[in-house]
């Protein structure tokens, strides 16, 4: 077997057609107020965020990927 050689296309975080979210989009996806994002955030315990100048974004993917690990870990009551 040999080696594939390594392509951004394969990530979709580097891909043009992967879809970037504001704070706004974001939070309206998750249906959280965009504070309680920001404090995730700011907790550094929500979805995984970036900046694009002073903007803070979200890779739709990574949203998707950071809701599917809360609905698969275990329930504290």
């Amino acid at each position: 077997m040999t080696a594939q050689p390594f392509n951004l296309d394969n990530d979709p975080r580097h891909n043009p057609g992967a879809e970037m979210l504001t704070i706004k989009e974001a939070a309206r996806f998750l249906r959280v107020p965009e504070n309680t994002l920001r404090y995730w955030r700011h907790l550094g315990s929500g979805p995984r965020s970036f900046k694009v100048g002073r903007h803070v974004r979200y890779w739709r993917v990574d949203v998707i990927l950071w809701l599917s690990e809360q609905t698969n870990r275990p329930q504290h009551h």
